[in-house]
């Protein structure tokens, strides 16, 4: 008799919540670090009553230190540990990058892999909240550039939920993205206990046949709004959710590419040197001779991200999505 995995409403961070919560009540050696994430339950409440169910030993408060909170996860997780840090913001991180690429990334060939790092790097990035400067950065490309790390970036509960899961039990470290814009935004039916989504998979959103779009995080629900508009319009739209940001999957981009010939990717990142390049290049390699337009770039653009005022004139929007499929299609 086939068995019936039940689900519970809920929102992306309550999903966080809950793959925490499985992960420390099914493995002893899984531990949170962070600053605020115990008694306050963290900025966005991510780690909310996990300190008291798991206790401080479990689910530590830390001092005002990420490169510190970092640092010390290195030498947690090479002595049979698995530390899971929050980075109040992804915009944050910039002190602990030194920890990040020369230890966390290198410790499985330094030591010929006699020691691995198995930790996550959980941080909510992103901009369209009104937060303060350096609060709103996407910088993925950063990392993306360092092997050694995985980087991950769900834009639904349920992804959420099995892909942190999936990253902590990974044996080498994970960066994992959350995009606060959608903390709250949604809910979904997200599956009871343990369940896992695969690193390194990307997600068919939509199927059609006349335009690839291919994007991910916050940009989902953006993108997914210009889709539905250019499928009023009668162009139907191959919509990718590549889900993990290294490694890219291949093949999920060279299949849709080699059958529709037109693409449009959507990041929030900045233009230049962002993820959105390497995507391009996995396609010039995979797919040249299907295409029948140039790749159009829907992005943010090549400045910090802006204050309060100029923040949705950073941000890609569906009407410029929508422009750039019809683009494509028009060629």
């Amino acid at each position: 008799m086939e068995t019936i995995q039940t689900t519970r409403s809920l929102t992306l961070v309550q999903a966080v919540t809950d793959a925490l919560g499985t992960m420390l009540a099914e493995d002893d050696r899984v531990m949170l670090l962070g600053e605020d994430i115990g008694k306050n339950g963290g900025v966005f409440r991510a780690t909310e009553g996990l300190q008291e169910k798991f206790g401080e030993d479990r689910v530590i408060d830390t001092p005002l230190s990420e490169a510190g909170i970092v640092g010390s996860s290195v030498g947690l997780a090479v002595n049979g540990m698995i530390p899971i840090v929050e980075i109040q913001f992804l915009g944050f991180v910039y002190p602990a990058y030194e920890q990040i690429a020369t230890h966390v990334t290198r410790v499985r060939m330094r030591t010929m892999s006699k020691y691995t790092v198995p930790m996550v790097i959980r941080a909510p990035y992103g901009a369209g909240v009104r937060a303060p400067e350096i609060h709103s950065d996407s910088p993925e490309s950063l990392f993306t550039h360092m092997p050694g790390i995985k980087v991950v970036c769900p834009s639904s509960p349920a992804d959420a939920k099995g892909l942190l899961i999936a990253a902590i039990k990974d044996p080498d470290p994970v960066l994992f993205m959350e995009p606060m814009r959608l903390y709250r935004a949604v809910r979904e039916e997200v599956p009871e206990g343990m369940y896992e989504v695969e690193i390194g998979k990307g997600k068919k959103v939509t199927e059609g046949d006349d335009v690839t779009v291919i994007t991910w995080g916050a940009m989902v629900p953006v993108a997914k709004k210009a889709v539905e508009k250019a499928k009023a319009k009668g162009i139907q739209c191959d919509f990718i959710d590549m889900r993990t940001l290294f490694p890219l999957d291949r093949d999920i981009i060279a299949e849709s590419v080699q059958k529709t010939g037109r693409v449009v990717v959507v990041h929030e990142s900045h233009e230049t040197t962002g993820v959105g390049n390497d995507i391009l290049s996995i396609i010039n390699k995979t797919s040249f001779l299907y295409m029948k337009a140039p790749i159009e770039k829907v992005t943010g653009f090549d400045v910090p991200v802006p204050f309060f005022a100029l923040e949705d004139e950073y941000l890609p929007t569906p009407k410029r999505v929508e422009e750039a499929i019809e683009k494509v299609y028009t060629f």
